[in-house]
């Protein structure tokens, strides 16, 4: 892809952000953000079939990023899933606006269905291999862990980061190793 395109996608999806930090991606319309991201209608839709799709891509391009990051590490021992975890919190900091505004009500609904759907086989994983899961009830456990880490990392973003990266990994990781009242040292 040339540099214009790369500039051009990249503008839109700026815009895209700065607009959803304001509304909701249904109050939004193409026309709007063309004229935000000085972009003609034409020079858009050669690029994506509507704003719900250029929202999509936006997402897929955090996906894609997660999935890169997760493939990094072995979930074999406790500091490489801490590792890891520091190193998506380290990347949703970075990402600050596109991960605010996808963990959002203006955001893509699916988004969160995404990363679930990401992490879901990981935490299986781990868990079946620590804890034998059996039972009626155990193909619930994962998804607590994650949709309560995600609850987690929403609301450290809807705070303003006002806590390291690693400080809510170290959350992340005492919940999700040890429980709410494991044996691990108290967080700081």
């Amino acid at each position: 892809m040339d540099r214009r395109k790369k500039y051009t996608q990249s503008t839109l999806k700026e815009c895209l952000v700065d607009l959803l930090k304001q509304k909701p991606i249904t109050s939004i319309t193409v026309k709007e953000l063309c004229e935000a991201a000085d972009v003609n209608r034409s020079t858009f839709y050669s690029h994506y079939d509507n704003h719900f799709d250029l929202l999509e891509k936006i997402g897929e391009d955090v996906i894609f990023d997660m999935e890169q990051a997760l493939a990094e590490f072995n979930f074999g021992t406790e500091r490489e899933s801490l590792q890891m975890t520091e190193r998506a919190l380290q990347y949703i900091a970075e990402k600050y606006d596109v991960c605010e505004v996808l963990l959002s009500s203006h955001g893509d609904m699916n988004f969160k269905k995404r990363v679930m759907d990401l992490l879901l086989p990981v935490i299986l994983k781990k868990f079946n291999a620590e804890l034998h899961l059996k039972g009626k009830l155990s193909e619930y456990i994962p998804l607590l862990v994650i949709s309560g880490s995600i609850a987690v990392i929403e609301r450290w973003l809807e705070n303003g980061r006002q806590e390291t990266p690693e400080q809510i990994a170290a959350l992340i990781h005492q919940f999700t190793n040890h429980g709410l009242v494991g044996d691990s040292p108290p967080l700081r």
